[in-house]
């Protein structure tokens, strides 16, 4: 299958979380007839695809492993494009239908190159990123042991729809943002709105708490070691006359180390019991969907970006300066193998920059173009990793062009 085609396919029927059986059997069927080792997993309906090189030495062979995700967001689609989403309240806007796609041609590309390969390559293909922590649930399941010895790196891609078309961009260190969830309820004492003396009133309690949250993380954090806490949700009561019993909000937690995502949770846990205690009140509190900081290698880094630099020039990568604020389950993944993570511009030709809308947008769009340079970049970044782990090749072992 083209490319192109697939990524439409993928777009216009998208799926939510860890069940994603249509999905699924799109990747299956773009991989048919392939010299793939494929299981499929059991608690998620992902794809984990083993390429087993040729060209191994006597000491045994390195494996590499190259992630795609493929769920979408709860999102009604508003893009105006032909294969826009048949399914309401489901779209494909952060490009994991290019990811897919993307891992899809380099699967074809590491194949053609099998023979030369002194190593084996593990597809991963991915449900549940957008907040079921897909990643944890296939480690649990053994894709880092599909082939054997776990991988000596690993890599994924992420398109941006305002970068670029065609630009790369990575950073060593941490590049993406750690995450939790914060879900605080606060528990009062209901009663007329025109006696709150007789209630103990949980609004104005999770009023305060919520603009005590922003006082914190400016005068407990580090600027340069940010903490970011966003208030998303809020409800409480029915009626504009009665004093409710109870009120309830949701916040994200955005960190850049592990110490101040575990600092935050204990500071918060601290304020939110205080402010609830000096007003009468009682709060539960729980944080969940939590993720690590996504933390790079800094030699698997310095080698993507050597990679990117000599396959499409200098002038079409970045080095980011700071971490981007979003957050990745394949932190879970870098957390226990050396890998890097690559962003690569979307931005559809003759789009203005400032008409551009960023990922998770209903009008996000993506540029189809990129789908080739980004497996090629995967399978470039496998075969030359391989070769330098077996030390038995010359440093480049470019694989052909595939299709698009």
């Amino acid at each position: 299958m083209m490319l192109t085609e697939l990524r439409r396919s993928l777009h216009a029927d998208p799926e939510l979380g860890l069940e994603l059986p249509r999905t699924q059997q799109r990747v299956l069927n773009a991989l048919a007839g392939l010299p793939l080792e494929v299981t499929r997993g059991t608690t998620l309906s992902s794809v984990t695809a083993v390429l087993r090189g040729r060209r191994r030495g006597s000491g045994g062979a390195p494996v590499v492993l190259l992630r795609a995700d493929m769920d979408a967001l709860p999102i009604t689609e508003q893009a105006d494009v032909p294969y826009r989403s048949r399914n309401p309240g489901a779209m494909h806007a952060c490009g994991h239908d290019l990811h897919t796609a993307m891992l899809v041609g380099a699967a074809h590309l590491l194949c053609a190159a099998r023979d030369d390969l002194p190593g084996d390559v593990v597809l991963m293909f991915q449900p549940g990123e957008e907040g079921h922590d897909g990643a944890a649930k296939m480690i649990a399941e053994g894709v880092l042991e599909a082939a054997g010895p776990q991988p000596v790196a690993a890599y994924a891609l992420h398109v941006q729809s305002v970068r670029p078309s065609g630009m790369f961009a990575t950073r060593s260190g941490p590049i993406l943002s750690g995450h939790a969830r914060m879900r605080v309820t606060v528990h009062g004492k209901g009663g007329h709105g025109a006696a709150p003396h007789r209630a103990l009133d949980p609004v104005t309690t999770m009023a305060e708490m919520i603009t005590a949250v922003q006082s914190l993380v400016t005068r407990r954090f580090d600027a340069f070691d940010p903490v970011i806490v966003t208030v998303g949700h809020v409800s409480a009561g029915s009626h504009g006359t009665a004093i409710p019993s109870s009120a309830y909000f949701e916040a994200t937690i955005r960190s850049y180390s592990e110490r101040h995502r575990a600092e935050a949770r204990r500071l918060l846990t601290e304020l939110i019991n205080g402010i609830a205690a000096a007003h009468g009140t009682t709060a539960g509190l729980g944080f969940d969907a939590e993720l690590p900081v996504t933390v790079t290698d800094d030699a698997e880094t310095g080698f993507a970006a050597g990679v990117v630099r000599d396959l499409h020039g200098a002038e079409r990568f970045d080095t980011m300066p700071h971490p981007h604020p979003a957050s990745e389950d394949f932190s879970r993944v870098l957390a226990r193998v050396p890998g890097a993570f690559v962003f690569l511009g979307a931005r559809p030709a003759g789009l203005d920059p400032g008409e551009a809308h960023e990922n998770h947008s209903p009008f996000a769009r993506f540029d189809d173009g990129v789908l080739h340079d980004g497996a090629q970049l995967l399978a470039e970044l496998a075969a030359r990793r391989l070769n330098e782990a077996a030390a038995t090749a010359p440093s480049s072992s470019r694989v052909r062009p595939g299709p698009r």
